[in-house]
């Protein structure tokens, strides 16, 4: 039996080649067009051949998709001037050719503090594209499952897509622990406490908050067949946030501070959340951990 390919281990372009259809990758901006930030090397920083983000269309399971794929190899895929713009313009591009879903490979510490305000920017237009391409019908299914997590500004953009797919060692947060550690102390939350990091930003926690919508073994096989169930659920659907699904979810995040605000370890939400056996929900392997979560997950 050959073993699973780990999702978190390989590249942005490995994972590419691995997720899509075999050869059905077209990249848009190839790293042969030297399109690279025009503020690094002012900082005498290096400078990546495709600013650290790979872009373009693919089939997914026979079906047209446009894909971003960003490489947490280079800057930990912190979004800059460049980087955020070819995020933007793949996302209008998919737009105006009517594709049916955008597929993000989301993996990025959040802006890129060596471009700061034009950092910042990029971000927020990012946002704003992915909400006027799910308003014009074209759904955004992001996965997360890379060592450097989803944080920050790409955090949010995360959780403005449809659908989110997660690995229990990706993670999503919008500060990430050593920031936090530093602008409130070791007090607040323990960088170094790994264990607790993924118990409170990994997947099985955002799964249990609802902040993701599928939790999948680290396994590129597991992503894929995620991604299509999620590509074909979407399908002629209604991809846009209405107002009735924003106050749905300002309702949900109001209940989870009310219930949980004052719980400081994620054992003890899930204990709150009459999760069977919550001590041991970190050893539960990916269909256990769901099977066990089905009938809590909305708990409460």
């Amino acid at each position: 039996m050959s073993r699973p390919f780990s999702y978190q281990e390989a590249t942005a372009r490995e994972r590419v080649q691995h997720l899509f259809n075999p050869g059905s990758f077209e990249e848009f901006l190839p790293p042969s067009e030297r399109v690279t930030s025009p503020h690094l090397p002012q900082l005498n920083a290096p400078v990546a051949f495709d600013d650290g983000v790979a872009i373009g269309r693919a089939l997914l399971g026979g079906v047209p998709v446009y894909v971003a794929a960003q490489e947490g190899a280079f800057m930990g895929g912190a979004v800059g001037e460049v980087h955020g713009a070819k995020l933007v313009g793949l996302l209008r591009k998919a737009v105006a050719d009517k594709v049916a879903a955008v597929v993000m490979l989301v993996e990025s510490g959040g802006v890129r503090l060596h471009e700061a305000n034009a950092g910042l920017i990029a971000v927020s237009e990012v946002m704003r594209a992915l909400l006027d391409a799910r308003d014009a019908g074209v759904a955004v299914v992001v996965l997360v499952g890379g060592s450097n997590g989803a944080f920050g500004g790409m955090g949010i953009v995360t959780r403005c897509a449809n659908v989110v797919i997660m690995s229990e060692e990706g993670r999503l947060a919008m500060s990430g622990p050593e920031v936090i550690e530093t602008a409130n102390g070791v007090e607040e939350f323990d960088s170094r406490d790994r264990a607790l990091v993924w118990r409170t930003t990994g997947g099985k926690h955002r799964y249990l908050l609802c902040d993701c919508q599928r939790i999948v073994a680290d396994d590129v096989a597991s992503f894929r067949a995620a991604a299509q169930e999620a590509v074909a659920s979407l399908a002629g659907g209604d991809t846009a946030l209405s107002l009735e699904a924003l106050e749905a979810e300002q309702k949900m995040l109001s209940d989870r501070l009310n219930n949980y605000g004052g719980l400081h370890d994620p054992i003890d939400i899930w204990t709150a959340m009459q999760m069977p056996d919550a001590a041991n929900i970190p050893m539960l392997d990916a269909d256990s951990f769901v099977a066990a979560a089905a009938s809590h997950r909305h708990g409460g």
